[in-house]
């Protein structure tokens, strides 16, 4: 009886810490959520060919922020350029094929490249808001 007492109290001293916890904003999120609206498109003209540049929301993920810019050579997606990645090998290799996947499906109904699950949700959610944001 006379060890209960103790181990009973720094039992709940060391518990007590564990029960004040919470985790930061920027850790332990599951969800994705975007951060900032995608810009406004700026458009050049040569040659009777609209350029139009537009950069997608920010999303912020588990792994990091994710952001494409697009550029549509008139109604078609000429090419995709990320401007914010997770610094993750996975993400590196996964990031091409996104790009393929994007310009052959000419939108962000693409599939998910496996083991980069939450970039590609991310990717694929900045993407539909530049496309959004273009009109």
């Amino acid at each position: 009886m006379k060890r209960a007492i103790p181990v009973l109290v720094l039992s709940v001293a060391g518990l007590i810490p564990v029960w004040r916890y919470a985790p930061s904003p920027d850790t332990g999120s599951t969800s994705s959520s975007a951060t900032a609206p995608a810009s406004t498109p700026s458009v050049s003209s040569s040659d009777g060919t609209t350029t139009t540049v537009v950069s997608g929301s920010t999303i912020d993920t588990e792994k990091g922020p994710v952001q494409v810019e697009v550029t549509f050579d008139g109604d078609e997606i000429a090419s995709v350029r990320m401007l914010q990645q997770p610094n993750h090998p996975q993400t590196t290799a996964a990031v091409p094929k996104l790009i393929e996947q994007t310009l052959q499906a000419q939108s962000a109904d693409i599939d998910t490249v496996s083991g980069a699950t939450i970039t590609s949700d991310g990717y694929k959610e900045s993407l539909q808001a530049a496309i959004d944001a273009r009109g």
